[in-house]
C-alpha cells in the first residue's frame, strides 16, 4: 500500500507540471466556528508533508477565531485538468514561531508590507484607508528588513483522513479513503 503522503506528493507534481493548472497548492479550506457555523476559503498550502499541511494567514482572521474555537478543519485540492482531488481532514496546530519567520522571509516585500496594512477579515471603510496604511508601513520600513508581525504566522492541518478521487467514466470515479490508524494508515476504496 503506498503511504498516502507519498500518494499526494506524486499527484501534486502532476499538479505543479499541468501548464493548465495556475496555482497547485490552491486549496478550499473549511472550518467550524463553536456553534457550527461552517465557513470555506481558498488558501495556498506552503508546506506538505508528514506532520501535515500549512497555511498562512492573519491571526486576527475569521479562520484563524474559529480554528482556536474548534480546532478542526478539512482542506480539499482539486485540480480540474487532471480531474483529481484531494481532501484531508484533521486537527489543527499551530506552526512554530521558527517556522512562520521563515516562511514569512520567502515572501515577496509587498507582500510583507501588505501583511502589516491589512487587519483581515475587518471593515474597511474604504480602498483608500487600504492604501494608506500601506504607505505608512512602506514608510515606516523604508530601507529596513520587513520583520514578521505578531499577529501573522500559521496553521497545520495534522490528517486523520485522506481521500483521493479520480474521475472516471459514467461517474464510476475512483475513491480510496486513507484513515490514521496508530502510526500507520488505513486504506479503504469507496463507492463513487
Amino acid at each position: 500500500m503506498v503511504d498516502p503522503i507519498t500518494q499526494f506528493s506524486h499527484w501534486l507534481e502532476e499538479a505543479r507540471r499541468h501548464n493548465g493548472i495556475i496555482e497547485p497548492t490552491a486549496a478550499c479550506l473549511a472550518t467550524a466556528d463553536l456553534d457550527g457555523k461552517p465557513s470555506a476559503r481558498m488558501v495556498l498550502v506552503k508546506s506538505m508533508g508528514g506532520d501535515g499541511f500549512s497555511f498562512y494567514t492573519n491571526l486576527g482572521s475569521r479562520k484563524s477565531r474559529d480554528l482556536r474555537q474548534n480546532p478542526q478543519a478539512s482542506l480539499c485540492f482539486y485540480w480540474m485538468p487532471l480531474r483529481k482531488q484531494v481532501r484531508i481532514e484533521g486537527g489543527i496546530e499551530p506552526v512554530s514561531p521558527a517556522e512562520a519567520d521563515a516562511y514569512f522571509a520567502t515572501r515577496p516585500r509587498d507582500s510583507r508590507i501588505g501583511a502589516w496594512a491589512s487587519r483581515q477579515s475587518e471593515p474597511l471603510s474604504s480602498p483608500a484607508a487600504l492604501q494608506q496604511a500601506v504607505a505608512a508601513r512602506l514608510a515606516e520600513f523604508d530601507g529596513e528588513d520587513v520583520p514578521r508581525p505578531e499577529f501573522w504566522s500559521g496553521w497545520r492541518v495534522v490528517p486523520e483522513a485522506i481521500e483521493f478521487w479520480q474521475q472516471g467514466e459514467f461517474r464510476l470515479h475512483e475513491r480510496e479513503l486513507y484513515t490514521r490508524k496508530g502510526q500507520g494508515w488505513e486504506m479503504v476504496r469507496l463507492y463513487p
